[in-house]
Order: C-alpha cells, then structure tokens, then sequence
C-alpha cells in the first residue's frame, strides 16, 4: 500500500537541501489535491508517536534532523552543531508547535556525539550535501545496508559525517587542474575503519572518482579479509557475478563467494545499476598482470575528443576497484600495466586508499645513506611513489590507529605520502572497548579489576586459567543465547595466545597448549571444580547486571560440556596463525567467513597484530614485548566491539617480562603509556583544530611536535619512521599541567629544593581549609593548605633553573609562560598551595626552614618518571583560580581568583620511607619537589596561535626553523 504521507514528507525535505523551511507551507504546494489530510502536522505527529522500528517515516526524519543537528556550517543558524539550541532554531523554522517538537525529540534525540577532529589545509569546497545527495546511489545502498545490520540511526550519521568530511577535501574529479590530494584518518585499534573507508569509497565512486586502489595492508589474509568487506557491503552481487545466472552452477563456475556462509543472503543487492562497478581482483586472487589485457584499465568515453573527467564522460563510465596487497611484484605489475595505459592515466580520476598506511609504506631508508643528496625509496613507499606520480589526479588517504609514523614523513618530500593536505581523528565510536574500558586512567574505577589478570613471577604463568576462562566464557555465551541474547555475536568464540614473533616458538607452544588441554579434565570432577571456582571467584563477581547469568556452577555445566566440545572440534583446539602455512598447525578451521563457528585458541605473532580481525576474541593471553609504541598498539587485539559479553572479556597479560638481561618491563603498564601518548595526540588535535579567524591553527605538517612519549623505552615508532622534530612549546592556559620527569641525584635534587625557597617562605603558616564543589568539574573536594603568592619573574626563574632527567619535557610547558606583549596576555602572579594532611598518619617535615610540611610517598612508574603525583581533589580549586571552572561555592577561595592569576601546587615528595633529623628538617638530597601548575585561562591572547614549534625540514636547509605566527 503506498504510504502517501511518507512520499509527502520525502518531496517537502528534498526542497530544503539549503536548511530547514517552513514545513506546512511546502507541504501545501507540493501535496496532492485529494490528499490534504497528509498536510496536517497532527497525523504526522501521532504517526511517529505511535511508530515502531523500522518505520520509514521516522527514518527519513532520522536523517534529516541528524544532518541539520550536525552541519557544521548553517547560514540559517547561529547555533553551535549537536546543542539543543541548535535543534530549536530547526523547530522554527519549520514550524513546528510543542507537541510535535516533544515527540520528534523522542523518538530522534539530539545528536550529541562527538564527530572526527579535523586539521586540515583551506581547500576548495566542492563536495556540497547538495552534490552528495543528488549522486548517492552507492552511499544510499550502503546506509541501507548498515541498518539491515543493526547500526543506530546515530552511528550511521556519524559515519556519513566522517566521510563526508574526507570526501570534500579530496579534489573535485570533474576539475580541469589535475591535483591529488594527501590525507591520513586516524581511528582506533579494530574500531570501525573499514567502515569508514568503505564509506568514503562509496561517496567518491558516486561523485565521479572512476578508479580506486586499495592496499589492503601486507598479508594475504588481510587483502582477502578486505577484499571480501568491499564486495559484500558497497560492489555487491550484480557486480560480482557480473551476469551470471545464480541459479546455473555452470555459469558460476570461476564466481568467488560460491562457499561463503553469507553467500548471498549478507550480500548487497543493487538491483540495477546506474553504472558497472569492475573488480581487478577478487577475494582469493591479487591483482597480477592482467588477463584480460590491458584493456580492463581502460576507460571508455561517451565524447572521445573530450577528456574523461568531463562530466558527460565521467558519469556515464565504470568505475574500477581492486584490492591490492602491499607487496614489491604485486606493485610491481600494477604499475607496469599502468604504464602501458598512455595518456588517459592524466584523466582518470584515482582514490588510492592505504589500509595500515604507516606499515610498509613509509620510507624507511637511512638519509645519510643516500647518494649525491638523492632520496632513495624502499620498494614499497617507492612503487606507491610511482603510482602516485602515473595518476597525477589521484588522492591518497592513508588509515592507520597508530599514525606517527605517517606524521614524521618529510613534510617536503613532494613525491612521498605525507598528509599534506589533511588529518582526520575518527571519534571513539559508541559500544567500543577501548583503553578506557581496561585501564584506570585517572586513578579511580574498576577497568583493571574487572578484566585484567596480571602475570608475575609469583602467579605462576596462569596459562591454565586463562584457558579455563576461555571455556568459561564459551559455556556462558551458549547459556546467554538459551536465554535470549541474540546469538549472532557468539558465532565465533576465540582465544588469542602471543607470546612472540618467532614461528619456532609458535609451535612449541602450540604443542604446549594442545598437551595441556588434553590434560585439563573438563569432563572429571577437578576440571569441573576449577571451573565453577573461577565462576564465583571471578566472572559471577563481574557479570553485567543486565544480561542473562546462572545463578550457581550446576545451572551452568551443560553448557560447558557443549563449549568444551566446540573448541575441540576436530580433535585439536589450537590454531596457529603465522607465515608458514605447511606446518601441522597453520591455518586449520580459521576462516571466519567460510567457517559457521570459529571457537579455537589462536596462538600467532605479525598476521594477529595488525590489521586482521580476530571474531569472537574473549579471552587475551600477551607476553611479547617491543620498544615501539606503534607495534605495541596493533598487538592490543582485544580492543574492539563485544556485544553482549563485554564482561566476559578478560586480559591475562605479563607484568614482568624480560626485555634484556637484566631488565623486565611491566606490559600492562606499557600499554597504559602508550594509551595515554595517543590519547594525548587526539587531545592535542582536538584542541588545535578549531579554526582561529576563519583560519586554521596548524596544518597537518606542523603536527610532528604534538606526538608524545610517556615511557623511555618506546619510542612513538621505528626509529627508521621518525621524522626529526621538537616541540618548543605547548600552551595550557587553564589546563592542569603535571610534570613527572624529576632528577634522581642527590645534587640535582638538593639544587631544586634550594631553587624553591623563595616559594617556600612565600607560605603562611597558618593552614586553611579551601572547598570547590562544581558541576562543570563533576567533583566536590575539600582540603587544607598552606597557601602563598609569588609573582610571575620570579616563578619563571625558579622553573628556568630547576634540573629534569628528562630535558625535553618540560621546557615547551615553560617556553609558553614566556610573554611577548601580545595584547591581552600576560601573567601577573602565582598562587601557590601546598596541600596538608590531616591523617593521623601523616609524615610531615621542614624544609629549609619552612613550616611543617606534609610529605607525599610517591613511586617513578616508568623509568625516572613518576606516575601520577597529583591528587584528583586538588584540581578544582587550582582551575577555578585560573578561571578554568566559573564558581567554587567557597568565598574563600572565591576571594583568591585574579583575572591574571596563575596557581602553583607543591608537593615535597619522598621516595622511600623520610628520614627527618632531630630538629624535624629533612635533608633536600632526600626530597623531590615536585609541583602541578594551571596557567590562567586569559593568558592566551586573541592574536597569539596555542602552539609553536621547531622541525627540521629538508625543504629549508638544515636550520631549525621556529615559526611565531599569528591565529
């Protein structure tokens, strides 16, 4: 039946591609005569009130209202993007009454969600929503497409908004100047990428773009994996059977996906097509010297005298996609084919997408090594290089979830891959298990309890129990299902042992854990007891509220026999994945796709560390250490989505591992420095991509100072990938700073401790009780200190003299305390605090003279930096004087606020347990003293840029440039 009021409010929204107008009006003009009851915003609104899922009007008001909550540009507003604010201005202009208003906000809540954090180059805005909405026939189909599988009208608006916001800063196809565009996204570890590519795939075939390559990363299980996303969700079974009767086996015969489990039920069916999709490659063949000749690449035009990126010719011409893997004769032929192609490559509009960009494709050759000043390529860089340099009008956008290799490149080198053009940060997307879910990184919360096992030299290697969760978990997603929790999620239930990179040592181990297996008993009375032991010890403890969970072991032990079978399936329950496919071991029962359950334990190195997704992984048994942050980063497989046994999801992980031979690192705590340097280069971005007069802060080849390292034995990548730049300077006004980099000689920490007198008989000795209770910082605290004023030449020379043993990090921090007499800037003094505790238990001692001091015991995590020193409720108070909170709700406190006030807290920290003298002084040899700083929130200045830097750049010389600028 045709539902007429749906048709009625698809034609009034497609005339208000430039913003919100007048509903009913527009309804008026374009209604049909014998239907003017659709005109009505009475049924409207009844019909969402009452709508159910699924309903198409609802969906189509989804999308518009999202869009409109989203634009980041409304001349019709001049509310800010996802505010209620925003979403008021729509209601009035499409006049819209109370009621309507109340039930739109219900059933399509504002969107809130942060979108991605651009830094980008001023570019040429061609790809208007207009534009993407009159060519959207592959996007349509793949929004589509998402739906069916479940994705929220939310995440399918933030998707639609990451990509478009790649798609508009690649060059417009139909252009006349050739230019190809260089960009890099930024997501998270097995967080959606693909999808976002896909996406960005999808809207630049439609917007004209006729020829897209996809390096789908360095192994062939990740090509294919790639391969294999692409035809399912966005080329679909017209293109891939490209005419073949489905129902003629003979005509099928050389059609991939024939023994695919979601063959074609999960495939996206276009139904016709506005024009062909071509694929180069398919899911178990890589792109090789053409077959077909060379005429597969080449393009036919409607109008032949006139070039192909003419619009009559674009869009009326195929598009061809291949997946390709990062690999020297693979490369090698593809460019070698191009070559042969002649003129028509300088028309072809070209999106090569590089799937794990900073894995192969970055120069790593040594500069001192080349010849006569002649960059030299390794084999890849240099064969995409060449690509590069064949398609003049081809845009290059790198992905990675671990990009500083990829912003070290030489911002000069014109031929290389540097994203010159843009860098885009893709939000953490909702349902995520991130680092926030395992690490405690602010010092409170459960993250680590909940699904954290250490492994120390005391616990043995707790390899059993890792298993015996693993069979935990089985049995209690099969006993979920029984119990209502939709069991697509648990098709697949794996386990991840890795321990190292060595195949030898795979297979050892491999053999280790099949022996022990086979020893465990889970069908004897001890296997049984330690199973419901570690159920009420560990998982009955931490099971989510809201899902189905046994009350006792007895109700549990059916399905444990049923889990225990489906991981033994075949006999063996291990699977070894790595590069030697003719071992025992390798590559048994390990295709997710054509495999209807996967529950093996996976033992590998490079094949499970990037980029491939490992379905199902519940269980995480992690050894193997590496002094790379970004090599560390891709090993965290069990980062990714977990619906519907997120707390079953448990890290056995080591906490001492031998790292030389007289050293161990703690991996856990690696991970957490490492989580917190990206978090640290997605804070900076977010904070620096606001534009500043209409101009942006920094382009993406100033980005190289804002990568930071936490531990002093990982470096953010290889050194190989390391691009040579130093951060002069970071600007915090109204941000807590924290150093942690404190010296470790007895001289050096006497000297500090000298360096600060002047602060320390600055002091009142009379403690007082300071109070700040703020919603915007979401904390009440209260404490007492000693409190003191310094002004702001003074403080400077105490931080200019103090030691670190770690030179670089703090003088960036210092360097922004400098003034220049910009307007509007400055800083006139400081207010120092100096916390007290009022334990019993309290240590307390003078300092050179100073009143009784409380003294903090506090531990270097990380080498000779400390972990955190300061303590959360000390913050409140410090930024609401700076300005960075608006109210405290204490007068006291209230009294202290200065327009251009500064707050300086101090710690005198001790290290092991105090030894004061009799007098109760403590030798400063002894003391660390060690301070949090907030400068004031109006020390930045309108005209004044939040960053300055130095790098070394080939295209300047050698010279270190330091650039001052404005805005």
């Amino acid at each position: 039946m045709t539902d007429h009021l749906f048709n009625l409010h698809g034609d009034v929204l497609a005339a208000m591609r430039r913003g919100p107008k007048h509903f009913a009006k527009l309804a008026f003009v374009l209604s049909e005569a014998d239907e003017p009851a659709d005109t009505e915003l009475g049924h409207f609104r009844d019909r969402i009130a009452a709508a159910g899922p699924g309903d198409a009007l609802t969906a189509l008001w989804h999308r518009t209202l999202t869009g409109w909550d989203l634009a980041e540009q409304a001349d019709w507003s001049t509310a800010p993007p996802r505010t209620d604010a925003r979403r008021t201005d729509t209601y009035d202009r499409l006049g819209f009454g109370a009621d309507l208003r109340r039930a739109l906000d219900s059933a399509v809540p504002v969107f809130k969600e942060p979108g991605p954090t651009v830094i980008s180059k001023e570019f040429v805005s061609w790809y208007s929503r207009d534009l993407a909405a009159a060519r959207s026939f592959y996007w349509n189909s793949y929004e589509q497409l998402l739906r069916r599988k479940g994705w929220s009208d939310a995440a399918v608006a933030g998707l639609d908004e990451a990509s478009h916001a790649v798609v508009e800063r690649l060059s417009d196809p139909t252009r006349t100047e050739a230019y190809g565009a260089r960009g890099l996204v930024v997501g998270y570890v097995q967080s959606g990428k693909t999808a976002n590519f896909t996406g960005v795939t999808a809207k630049a075939v439609d917007a004209g773009y006729r020829l897209v390559i996809v390096l789908g990363g360095t192994l062939n299980l990740l090509r294919g994996q790639t391969q294999r996303r692409l035809d399912m969700e966005l080329i679909g079974q017209e293109n891939i059977l490209r005419g073949a009767d489905p129902s003629d086996p003979d005509s099928l015969v050389g059609v991939d996906y024939q023994d695919d489990e979601d063959w074609p039920a999960k495939f996206v069916s276009h139904g016709h097509r506005p024009f062909n999709i071509e694929r180069l490659t398919t899911r178990d063949n890589d792109y090789r010297s053409l077959l077909q000749g060379i005429r597969a690449l080449e393009i036919e035009k409607r109008e032949p005298h006139l070039p192909l990126y003419v619009p009559d010719n674009l869009h009326r011409a195929a598009a061809r996609v291949m997946v390709v893997k990062k690999n020297k004769s693979v490369l090698t032929n593809l460019v070698k084919d191009l070559r042969k192609i002649g003129p028509i490559l300088r028309e072809i509009p070209t999106l090569i997408i590089d799937d794990e960009s900073d894995q192969a494709s970055v120069n790593t050759s040594d500069p001192k090594k080349w010849e006569s000043g002649r960059t030299q390529r390794t084999a890849i860089n240099g064969l995409i290089s060449e690509l590069l340099g064949l398609l003049p009008r081809a845009q290059y956008v790198g992905y990675t979830a671990t990009p500083f290799a990829n912003v070290f490149i030489d911002p000069s080198d014109g031929e290389d891959i540097f994203p010159r053009d843009f860098l885009i940060s893709l939000p953490r997307p909702t349902g995520y298990m991130g680092v926030q879910d395992f690490h405690d990184l602010d010092g409170g919360g459960t993250a680590e309890e909940t699904h954290v096992r250490g492994i120390h030299d005391a616990t043995g290697d707790r390899l059993q129990e890792a298993m015996d969760a693993f069979v935990l978990t089985g049995a209690l997603k099969l006993y979920r299902i029984d119990h209502g929790v939709p069991g697509g999620p648990f098709r697949h239930h794996t386990m991840l042992v890795h321990e190292s990179v060595k195949m030898d040592d795979h297979a050892d181990l491999a053999l280790r854990i099949n022996t022990q297996w086979h020893q465990a008993g889970y069908t004897s009375h001890e296997g049984h007891a330690r199973l419901e032991k570690l159920l009420a010890d560990d998982f009955a403890r931490h099971a989510d509220d809201g899902l189905p969970t046994p009350s006792d072991y007895a109700e549990l032990r059916p399905y444990v026999s049923r889990a225990r079978q489906l991981i033994n399936a075949g006999g063996n329950p291990v699977v070894v994945v790595n590069g030697d496919t003719d071992r025992y071991f390798s590559q048994v029962d390990l295709d997710f796709d054509r495999t209807p359950n996967v529950w093996k334990i996976l033992v590998g190195g490079t094949k499970l560390s990037r980029g491939f997704t490992v379905e199902g992984l519940t269980v995480t048994y992690y050894r193997r250490t590496t002094r790379q942050a970004d090599t560390l980063m891709q090993m965290g497989r069990w980062f990714g989505f977990r619906p519907g046994y997120r707390d079953l999801v448990r890290l056995y992980i080591g906490r001492e591992e031998p790292l030389t031979k007289t050293r161990t690192v703690d991996l856990y705590e690696a991970f957490e420095a490492i989580c917190r340097d990206e978090e640290t280069f997605r804070s900076q971005l977010s904070r620096y991509a606001e534009l500043v007069d209409g101009r942006p802060q920094v382009t993406p080849a100033q980005i190289p100072p804002l990568v930071s390292q936490h531990l002093p034995w990982i470096k953010p990548s290889g050194r190989n990938k390391m691009f040579n730049a130093e951060l002069v300077e970071i600007r915090s006004p109204g941000q807590w700073v924290e150093p942690t980099a404190y010296p470790t000689a007895p001289a050096d920490l006497r000297h500090n401790t000298e360096t600060w007198r002047p602060v320390l008989e600055s002091l009142d000795s009379t403690p007082v009780t300071l109070t700040c209770s703020s919603s915007e910082h979401g904390r009440s605290d209260s404490y007492e200190a000693l409190l003191g004023t310094i002004g702001h030449g003074a403080l400077l020379r105490i931080l200019r003299d103090l030691r670190w043993s770690v030179p670089e990090q703090f003088p960036p921090h210092l360097e922004s305390l400098v003034p220049t007499g910009g307007p509007g800037e400055g800083i006139d003094d400081w207010l120092v605090i100096l916390p007290r505790q009022t334990s019993a238990r309290r240590t307390e001692a003078t300092v050179l003279g100073s009143p009784p001091l409380s003294l903090a015991h506090r531990t270097r995590r990380r080498g000779d930096l400390f972990g955190a020193i300061s303590e959360p409720k000390h913050r409140g108070v410090a930024l609401r004087v700076a300005g960075a909170l608006t109210d405290s709700g204490d007068p006291l406190v209230e009294s202290l606020v200065r327009e251009r006030r500064g707050v300086v807290v101090l710690y005198p920290v001790v290290e092991d347990e105090p030894r004061p003298a009799a007098d109760g002084s403590i030798d400063p040899r002894e003391l660390v003293m060690a301070f949090s700083l907030v400068a004031p929130k109006s020390s930045t200045g309108r005209e004044r840029s939040l960053v300055r830097f130095r790098t070394v750049d080939s295209g300047r010389g050698d010279s270190a440039i330091i650039d001052r600028t404005d805005g």
